[in-house]
């Protein structure tokens, strides 16, 4: 089938770099604001391998006060999280009054990673895709606003950025004993994608896509849809207009008309 889906323009860097810092800026009325009224807020961001996590979180959390904004990254889990009903380890980690956190992939893996790699047995994964939304609607009764951004990213850029990140040794931290599989793994982490979002993506928790095959505008287009969410004192609506050829909500319908990658 045809794509439809509009192409994204590459992004210089000096007017990247402008309108970061005035997106950021935004980001630290927002934190003001979330403090002020003891707001939690949750926000996941889950994506293949390369897709850009590392560097979107980054760029949101430059200049915001690390003790209301953290990033959440757990380890793999141990014989006592194997052990514990599978969301126990993320709940300490959820945000309170005036918080905002960050997972840096999430109670998601259950959905990609360990389905993919056989690190659970299809019947863990199909219980946590029927209990996932019920988790998260606890959330929403909770107080929390939960925010979901699935990074997507094509074959041809994963394996791009993958050997780049194989080659710089400033960036062989990020290089995991399961990278090897991402990419011959590309199909059946698509499969995996697919049935996570159709069956997780609710009315008061949809997956929000995210196109990253150009690093630039996809930050752009995540701070803008973050920051287009919440109402906050002395908000400039003209700079946060969110892009929806970048960045929009999940409908199964968009599988169909190529619209995600793979």
């Amino acid at each position: 089938m045809t794509k439809t889906v509009p192409p994204i323009p590459k992004m210089k860097r000096k007017a990247y770099a402008k309108e970061l810092l005035a997106l950021q800026h935004e980001l630290v009325k927002l934190q003001a604001h979330m403090i002020e009224e003891g707001q939690k807020i949750a926000v996941i961001f889950e994506g293949r391998d390369a897709a850009g996590k590392d560097g979107t979180i980054k760029r949101i959390m430059e200049y915001m006060s690390p003790r209301a904004v953290r990033t959440v990254a757990l380890p793999k889990p141990s014989d006592r999280d194997r052990a514990s009903w599978y969301f126990q380890r993320y709940v300490p980690h959820l945000p309170a009054n005036g918080e905002m956190m960050i997972f840096n992939r999430s109670w998601y893996n259950r959905a990609g990673v360990e389905p993919v790699m056989g690190f659970c047995t299809p019947a863990e994964h199909a219980a946590f895709l029927d209990s996932a939304p019920e988790f998260e609607d606890m959330l929403r009764q909770g107080g929390i606003t939960l925010i979901k951004y699935w990074l997507d990213i094509s074959l041809e850029e994963q394996t791009e950025r993958m050997e780049a990140r194989r080659l710089d040794p400033l960036k062989s931290w990020k290089i995991s004993s399961i990278d090897k599989h991402a990419l011959a793994k590309f199909d059946d982490y698509t499969e995996a994608r697919n049935l996570m979002l159709r069956r997780t993506s609710t009315s008061f928790a949809p997956w929000t896509i995210a196109r990253t095959n150009r690093k630039r505008p996809a930050r752009i287009a995540i701070i803008k849809d973050i920051l287009a969410r919440f109402d906050y004192p002395g908000k400039d609506l003209d700079l946060v207009d969110p892009n929806s050829g970048i960045v929009f909500e999940f409908d199964p319908v968009l599988l169909d008309k190529g619209w995600l990658e793979g």
